[in-house]
């Protein structure tokens, strides 16, 4: 039976203000909807030594009906209650497996019908793949021996996936440890049958602390049994014949990881109390470490509830946080603790410390190293290798640390202290590989590291690959991407002595395709995949990155889209349309570079207005919108002037190359990229009209922050007020429209903000439309949805951008 659904629609739009339509689903034109209607190319997922790779195949889009499923909003999950899994999974509806070095595809026998796939893991020998499947009542457990590509269920639906993946390998290939629904589990409460007892109570002690918007909060007794429900399991070790043990009693288990030996097992249970202010992650924590056969070894640490947290971007708790297995030792830990109580305002020479602490942890753990910023991150090497990582939110700044973890006498040497945002200085990633644990470690050899860079230069981008001496810490180039044409991505190195690396090689019009080149033998380059081009209506339109620079001479950068056939002689003055999204920065340098590529491969989907190239108009995608504050300025500071400068710039660079109506120019955002759109349409009159999707617009309902807004409301309410749109809603007068998915799951981006924005606009006489997208949440999945988007999009602009309506103000009725 077809489904029918009626979209809720509001009109604001001339005399017709105060009207409401009733719409049923609508298509775009057929030139949009050839592009947006077309069939995805499977994902690629490949074995440790690359003889196998495993093609996975999904639905372009969900449907609506996979969103009208019952669904549970608890501690910032969305699970549905009768499967036991995540609502907002995107299954895989098929899997094929294929011999890298040969062609032939195939099908995977045995898999149930209407598959419905996810946590794909393979084994650590890469013989075999786990997966999940889930039925109408509950999620399965399956098997593939990826040799013979069959498949077979392990367990009934009885699986328990509410927090994510649900199971992990043990090190001997055979057993899978499970999480499973307790057999005595109680039935979820009712919210609409089940009375409350008493009121709601929440306390505040006195102690100050900045707590985001966050979505889906616990809200009552109700909640919190229900919770405690869902995310409560058995574990069991489930053998490859489908035999299953109880490992573990019922818990509110949160993490499994086994040591890199196998020999020990940490596991994180939720604890109580609960809140009603801050997701589960923030929730008190239990870790134990056990033996394989579940013996108890050590509590190894205990996180209280996190509801108090010093305000700034580099604030963190108290206590060990970060805790997890030494890659590069049989069975150490490590963890940080926090030297300036969590507080960045706190003075401090460093910032944290790391510790090592070896099982079976009866000693007291070793100090590894402190570092002068907050801790970000260690490739574990060997012995006497490790890099380590810090970062400065407030700077930009991070560095990063060549350590020798066998001598804590030697200092610390700096091998890279640069601006995190100064992206043509980045010296690229460090390339790891498998060592005798199956765990990832710094790929060294012969006393060198490797890292791959992004290559991006002010001449455009070149991937390369360097060779760093851990020695003589100097750098020697092995390999540089020389493309003009085509963009390649340097995926990670095959063979360090033979020098064969995997690659992804793409151009504006060429699927991204996989191949092994050998950087030691030139032109040595072999195909692995041969993808086809979904979008070849739109593969002769020209595609460029144009560069332009703001008043203030900031650098600045888009991809400029102009249509099939379009004569660059005559110059055609055509309408154009501008997609962005604000960025902040610390200063000018790293805000003018570009990391836009022409030969990115033109993919088409809702999140741009791409499409629109093929209907006569001009686009010119992720244009730079850098917001900029440097020293002691922050970027909000003056984010209101230096928007609008972007867009001017950006509306004179394309109209300098003599293509467009500067009267006919609309601009287009989602998220704080509507946020974006609803000030540039308020506060400038460069635009004929916007389109703002999900968006937030009253700052003062984000009163701790919002982007990379570190200050509070009370600290700057000048800021929070003029940065919102709702506040200067009677200065709007530009058509807008607006749209929102009826179930937003983004922190600050409720659906509550277009519903009262949308009002005040009304209420003001201003001339805007709203669009509410049944069951969506911040990102649209839904196919019925998302044509009907691109519709309402495409009637839009040919109405108030192409044909050029007047916009009258309506009169009150």
């Amino acid at each position: 039976m077809k489904l029918k659904v009626t979209l809720l629609s509001f009109l604001g739009l001339g005399l017709t203000a105060f009207a409401q339509e009733n719409l049923s689903y609508q298509k775009p034109s057929k030139s949009i909807l050839d592009l947006a209607d077309y069939e995805r190319a499977p994902s690629v997922s490949m074995d440790t030594k690359k003889e196998y790779m495993l093609l996975s195949y999904r639905n372009t889009y969900k449907t609506l009906d996979d969103l009208n499923q019952e669904e549970l909003r608890l501690g910032g999950l969305r699970i549905n209650p009768v499967t036991n899994i995540s609502s907002t999974v995107t299954y895989i509806t098929n899997i094929k497996l294929r011999k890298i070095k040969d062609t032939k595809e195939i099908q995977v026998s045995g898999l149930p019908s209407n598959p419905r796939i996810s946590n794909i893991s393979w084994s650590p020998n890469d013989k075999k793949i786990a997966f999940s499947h889930s039925t109408n009542t509950g999620v399965e457990l399956w098997i593939l021996d990826v040799a013979s590509a069959k498949a077979k269920k392990l367990t009934e639906a009885n699986v328990n996936a509410n927090l994510g993946n649900p199971f992990t390998w043990f090190n001997d290939n055979e057993t899978i440890l499970v999480k499973m629904l307790p057999k005595n589990r109680a039935a979820l409460l009712d919210a609409k049958k089940d009375l409350p007892t008493g009121p709601i109570i929440s306390n505040a002690t006195g102690s100050k602390s900045q707590n985001r918007t966050y979505p889906d909060m616990l809200k009552n007794k109700n909640d919190e049994i229900n919770f405690e429900n869902i995310i409560t399991s058995e574990l069991y070790k489930v053998q490859l014949n489908g035999t299953a043990t109880l490992f573990k009693n019922a818990n509110m288990y949160a993490g499994e990881s086994f040591s890199p030996d196998g020999n020990y097992l940490m596991l994180t249970t939720i604890q109580k109390p609960f809140s009603y202010i801050v997701p589960l992650s923030r929730f008190p924590l239990k870790s134990v470490v056990y033996d394989t056969n579940g013996a108890e070894i050590k509590t190894v640490n205990e996180v209280p509830l996190n509801e108090i947290m010093p305000k700034g971007f580099m604030a963190v708790r108290k206590g060990k946080r970060e805790m997890s297995w030494r890659n590069d030792k049989p069975a150490t830990l490590s963890y940080v603790v926090a030297l300036d109580e969590g507080d960045q305002a706190n003075k401090v020479d460093f910032r944290d410390e790391v510790f090592l602490w070896n099982a079976p942890f009866d000693g007291v753990a070793t100090s590894l190293v402190k570092t002068p910023q907050r801790y970000s991150g260690v490739i574990w090497g060997n012995d006497n290798v490790a890099i380590v990582s810090d970062e400065w939110y407030d700077t930009r700044n991070t560095k990063t640390y060549l350590i020798n973890p066998s001598d804590l006498n030697k200092k610390p040497i700096t091998i890279s202290d640069r601006n995190s945002q100064d992206i043509y200085s980045d010296p690229g990633n460090f390339e790891t590989k498998k060592n005798q644990y199956n765990k990832y470690v710094l790929a060294i050899e012969n006393d060198n590291a490797y890292r791959i860079g992004d290559g991006f230069t002010k001449d455009g981008q070149f991937p390369f690959i360097d060779e760093f001496n851990l020695k003589t810490l100097q750098p020697k180039r092995l390999y540089t991407s020389t493309y003009k044409d085509k963009k390649e991505d340097l995926l990670e190195i095959e063979d360090f002595k033979k020098g064969e690396i995997l690659v992804q090689i793409q151009s504006k019009n060429d699927y991204p395709n996989y191949y092994f080149r050998n950087i030691k033998q030139k032109n040595s380059l072999t195909p692995i995949t041969t993808f086809k081009n979904p979008f070849e209506s739109i593969k002769n339109v020209s595609k460029e990155v144009i560069k332009y620079k703001r008043k203030d001479g900031v650098e600045l950068s888009g991809t400029l889209y102009l249509p099939e056939g379009y004569d660059k002689v005559k110059k055609e003055k055509l309408p154009l349309l501008i997609w962005a999204y604000p960025t902040e920065y610390k200063d000018k340098k790293s805000a003018g570079q570009s990391n836009q590529n022409p030969n990115e491969f033109t993919f088409p989907y809702y999140g741009s207005f791409v499409y629109w190239v093929t209907k006569g108009y001009v686009v010119l995608d992720d244009a730079s919108f850098p917001i900029i504050g440097e020293g002691t300025t922050e970027p909000n500071d003056n984010f209101m002037s230096q928007l609008v400068d972007n867009a001017e710039a950006a509306i004179n660079a394309v109209d300098a190359l003599g293509y467009i109506n500067k009267k006919k120019v609309a601009v287009g955002g989602h998220s704080y990229g509507a946020f974006m759109v609803a000030n540039l349409l308020t506060h400038s009159k460069l635009f004929a009209c916007g389109i703002a999707r999900s968006g937030a617009y009253n700052r003062t309902l984000t009163p701790f922050g919002f982007q990379s807004e570190q200050r509070n409301y009370w600290e700057t309410p000048e800021v929070y007020n003029t940065m919102s749109p709702f506040m200067n809603a009677d200065k709007m007068k530009t058509p807008m429209l607006l749209v929102h998915g009826e179930a937003d799951n983004n922190p600050g981006t409720f659906t509550l903000q277009t519903e009262r924005y949308f009002q005040a606009l009304k209420g003001l006489g201003a001339p805007a439309r709203m669009v509410i997208l049944p069951k969506e949440a911040h990102s649209y999945v839904a196919k019925e949805n998302i044509l009907h988007l691109l519709w309402e999009q495409d009637q839009f602009l040919e109405k108030y951008l192409k044909n050029g309506e007047e916009t009258k103000t309506p009169k009150n009725l």
